[in-house]
């Protein structure tokens, strides 16, 4: 082989392993992007008290004893902050300024008391989840639904 054909060969090497690396720089962004998605929250209904234990005495110790648990998964902190918890003839509870910090649970009562990081209050005077069949839906703050937990015997 030649000085000059060794000397080609090696060029078009060296040509040839840049245009790999380039290629391969190029694209490794783009497949990282396609599979790569950032960490969303996850907010869920974790636990539904619907039937108040004891006598349903509509006192507001009995209220408070029906609640909806709701659990962020994620390490990060979500703002629920017009949020709201339904449930199937149109009752809703909107959250005002709360934030649930990762890996937390709050409690949304029935009745009326003092909200705190891990218990909030829908101040209401009856019951809201039906004791035989109902459905408790969580939407976020653009009406999304996030998830819902049913029980009993529906007919949709």
């Amino acid at each position: 082989m030649s000085a000059f054909a060794s000397v080609s060969a090696r060029r078009l090497a060296a040509a040839a392993l840049t245009a790999g690396a380039v290629v391969s720089v190029v694209t490794l962004p783009a497949s990282a992007a396609d599979h790569a998605h950032p960490a969303r929250p996850k907010v869920k209904i974790t636990a539904v008290q619907y039937d108040s234990p004891g006598r349903d005495d509509r006192s507001n110790r009995s209220l408070n004893r029906e609640w909806v648990e709701i659990t962020n998964t994620a390490r990060r902190s979500v703002n629920l902050d017009g949020w709201t918890l339904q449930d199937e003839d149109g009752r809703t509870y909107t959250f005002d300024h709360y934030r649930l910090e990762g890996r937390a649970t709050v409690r949304i009562h029935t009745g009326i008391g003092r909200d705190t990081d891990t218990d909030l209050y829908q101040d209401r005077r009856h019951y809201v989840w039906d004791n035989h069949s109902d459905t408790a839906t969580l939407r976020n703050d653009r009406g999304r639904f996030i998830d819902d937990e049913s029980w009993g015997h529906h007919h949709r």
